[in-house]
């Protein structure tokens, strides 16, 4: 029964070795138990601690020996026993086998079968001995948790064994010469009688019980057959990196202050590829797109980041040009890009990737010796599937290492990794994903400049597809910006804003790759895109040191069935910056209230400007001076007067035809305009690339501090514009209803939240008899 728990435990383990050693746990303390069952207690106690220690100290020698871990084994050991539980909950499923992932289990199921066969064996007690080996299995199931398939056979075995024993240990069955004595020595009929209806009756009581408990518990347990069970490695904290390593795109500025300082050595070895050879260094996707459709190539142009290509007979030295990759940056807030990994102990062997079919897959070996780069993060190409020489946490989602117990000057290891280059002939028909499932990659904190909100609608409305807008976004940077490697750090939404439109005499238009990839990245979710930052380092050959002025940062993008894509948005190195156009430097609107009658001038073509509005001297004989002052003041608020009269009559006209009159397919679309506008009237304007039910996400989060409570949310509405676009080609009377009804609501909250002036404004702008024209 205890071997059967090494056997349920073994799912999540990778390979056969920790089945082995509890079946041999099993074995040895239960062997030991029997052999020694006429010593005394106090004596097979020690005994068996002796063969703990000897049996557990070989099992993690043979899992050491095999897993090929470094180091002395005294220290591996201490290690292990010290570290063993919380390792074991923090291991990458599947387990390797690693001497302290397997060291509780072979211990447990040592002393559960020393127990087992003292209470069965000494003390008779078969059914109490069960319960060590029952606990174990229970274990056993706590560990694995859900992450492994729902197997029949083991449990069935377990009880079939304890069945068995049950049976096979019963009392044996008396002779019929033992019967007729004890018949005759027994008690009379009476008592007889009075023994079998007691019996009887014990039986009844005992099936009745059984019968209960099972129509009790069945219904919970039939429930839970399908329920996922809880996973105990959420109670335990994985291995964390420093604070330095969480946002390891501030370390950038501080390696180029020292840009021949030696982080580590790398030796490349490019095993194999699965495709034609690569171009030649220097080619990059503008090369790939030659044998495509001139207007189609067009488009597939410079996009895409160049990994110079290795090859082992030409000119290009081996490895030139590879990506090593120190950390993946998926979450922004506006002030910081962060890490935000999940880190799992692993062994040597991580989990496989499957590559796109059309992609060029190719196996690359590096060993790299540490130097003087410090933290936890461990450098290495994308995406590592097996690591030697040292111990490693991993994060699947972004394919990246750390050691959780530091990086230490020469320590070397090996990384085997598995490079996939796609087809950048798919990329300008590509798509992007969306939904919950990227909204991480998709989000970015509140407060994001207006210029640069301005900038991203403008390159969302000129570019459709989704690389395009990456195209343009890259190419936008790399015209007109400078790199400077001594450029200060920092990538919060106020240092962008002054990188792209600074003053370049006072510093702005110029940084590190630090704001190039920050930028890329923001200006990309802006539009739609989700996106990344990449930190790590670009050595320019794949043998040697690697320096610190090699490090580097780049941005990626997410596309369907191509994985994430890098850019490089850093222009050339003899490149001029051109000016930032006034086009993609736009001005914010004015915050300021609207002019006075008093200084508004009547809107009037035939009214003469400039130098030519000049009052004559009035004759002594005319009106005086008073009277002409009274005449032209009262002229002009008649005619202020007028027009605010106009203006409002128009305005009610236009609200009275979008929510009142028309079909109810007209009033749906009417109330989403009176939302669009009111939108543009509290200066929170939706982007023109967002969905309907984006641009009620954008609502709800408008913040205005004197709106409370806060504005009403308009999903309903939002819904009902898909269903009509999308979906069915009317809505009824009641929908119709209900939309205007929360477009009332939600503009009518918007404006009382505004200041007086801001009312008084919103009540005489011309935009909406203008806007959706």
């Amino acid at each position: 029964m205890i071997a059967l728990v090494g056997v349920t435990l073994g799912q999540i383990y990778a390979g056969p070795l920790l089945t082995q050693l509890v079946a041999g746990a099993a074995i040895g303390s239960v062997g030991l138990s029997v052999a020694a069952r006429r010593l005394p207690n106090w004596q097979v106690a020690p005994l068996s601690v002796v063969g703990l220690a000897g049996y557990t100290a070989l099992a993690m020698y043979l899992a050491a020996r095999r897993a090929g871990v470094p180091g002395p084994l005294g220290e591996v050991f201490l290690d292990a026993a010290r570290n063993g539980i919380p390792r074991l909950l923090t291991a990458m499923i599947p387990v390797e086998p690693l001497p302290d992932t397997v060291v509780v289990p072979v211990a447990a199921a040592w002393l559960a079968g020393f127990a087992a066969a003292e209470v069965a064996l000494r003390a008779g007690r078969l059914l109490l001995g069960y319960v060590p080996s029952t606990l174990l299995y229970a274990g056993a199931l706590y560990v694995m948790g859900p992450n492994a398939e729902s197997a029949l056979w083991p449990p069935v075995a377990f009880a079939a064994l304890g069945i068995a024993g049950l049976a096979l240990t019963a009392r044996p069955a008396t002779t019929p010469a033992e019967t007729a004595a004890d018949t005759a020595a027994g008690p009379d009929d009476g008592v007889r009688r009075a023994l079998r209806l007691r019996i009887v009756a014990g039986h009844v009581i005992g099936l009745v019980t059984v019968l209960a408990l099972a129509a009790g518990l069945a219904p919970l347990v039939s429930e839970r057959v399908n329920a996922d069970p809880v996973d105990p490695r959420r109670y335990v904290q994985p291995p964390q990196v420093e604070s330095l390593d969480e946002s390891p795109l501030i370390r950038i500025s501080g390696w180029a202050l020292n840009p021949d300082q030696k982080l580590l050595d790398i030796t490349t070895e490019v095993m194999s590829t699965n495709a034609d050879p690569p171009p030649p260094e220097g080619e990059t996707a503008d090369d790939v797109a030659d044998d495509v459709p001139d207007d189609v190539a067009s488009d597939v142009t410079g996009g895409v980041a160049d990994e110079a290509e290795s090859t082992a007979d030409g000119d290009t030295p081996v490895g030139a040009g590879i990506r090593i990759r120190l950390a993946v940056l998926h979450d922004y807030d506006g002030v910081t890009w962060k890490v935000g990994a999940t880190y799992r102990n692993a062994g040597r062997v991580l989990p496989p990737v499957t590559p796109h079919p059309d992609a060029t897959v190719d196996t690359i070996r590096q060993e790299i010796t540490i130097a003087e780069l410090t933290g936890r993060l461990l450098p290495a190409v994308a995406t590592p599937q097996r690591v030697d020489g040292a111990r490693v946490a991993y994060d699947p989602e972004s394919g990246t290492l750390i050691r959780p117990e530091g990086l230490t000057p020469g320590l070397r290891y090996t990384v085997t990794s598995v490079r996939e280059r796609p087809d950048y002939n798919q990329l300008s028909a590509a798509n992007v994903p969306a939904g919950d499932e990227v909204a991480r990659v998709l989000h970015v904190g509140d407060g994001v400049p207006e210029q640069m909100q301005r900038l991203a609608e403008k390159i969302a409305a000129e570019n459709g597809a989704p690389y395009q807008r990456a195209l343009a976004i890259e190419q936008f940077l790399s015209e007109h910006y400078r790199f400077v490697a001594d450029a200060p750090s920092g990538h919060a939404y106020p240092n962008l804003a002054f990188f792209l439109f600074g003053p370049r005499e006072a510093g702005g238009q110029r940084g590190t790759s630090e704001q190039f990839a920050a930028a890329f990245a923001v200006l990309g979710r802006l539009v739609g895109l989700p996106t990344r930052v990449v930190v790590g380092f670009r050595p320019p050959t794949g043998n040697g040191p690697v320096r610190a002025g090699d490090a580097s940062a780049w941005p990626e993008v997410l596309f369907s069935g191509l994985g994430w894509v890098p850019f490089d948005p850093l222009p050339q190195p003899d490149n001029q910056p051109r000016p930032v156009e006034e086009e993609f430097k736009p001005q914010p609107e004015p915050s300021t209230p609207p002019p006075s009658p008093e200084q508004t001038p009547p809107v009037d073509p035939t009214t003469p400007s400039g130098p030519e509005l000049v009052l004559a001297t009035p004759p002594r004989r005319g009106p005086s001076a008073p009277v002409l002052a009274g005449f032209g003041l009262g002229t002009l608020i008649l005619l202020a007067a007028s027009a605010a009269i106009t203006i409002l009559l128009l305005r009610r006209a236009l609200r009275r035809r979008r929510l009142s009159e028309g079909p109810p397919e007209a009033r749906v679309v009417g109330a989403w305009l009176e939302v669009m506008d009111a939108l543009r009237l509290a200066r929170h304007p939706a982007a023109a690339h967002l969905s309907a039910s984006e641009v009620a996400a954008h609502a709800r989060q408008v913040n205005v501090p004197s709106i409370r409570p806060a504005v009403p949310p308009i999903d309903e509405l939002a819904g009902l514009l898909n269903h009509l676009t999308f979906g069915a080609a009317t809505v009824d009377e009641d929908q119709a209803r209900a939309a205007v009804a929360q477009a009332r609501a939600y503009t009518e909250k918007l404006r009382d939240g505004q200041p007086w002036w801001r009312r008084l404004w919103w009540s005489l702008h011309l935009g909406p008899l203008r806007w959706h024209r």
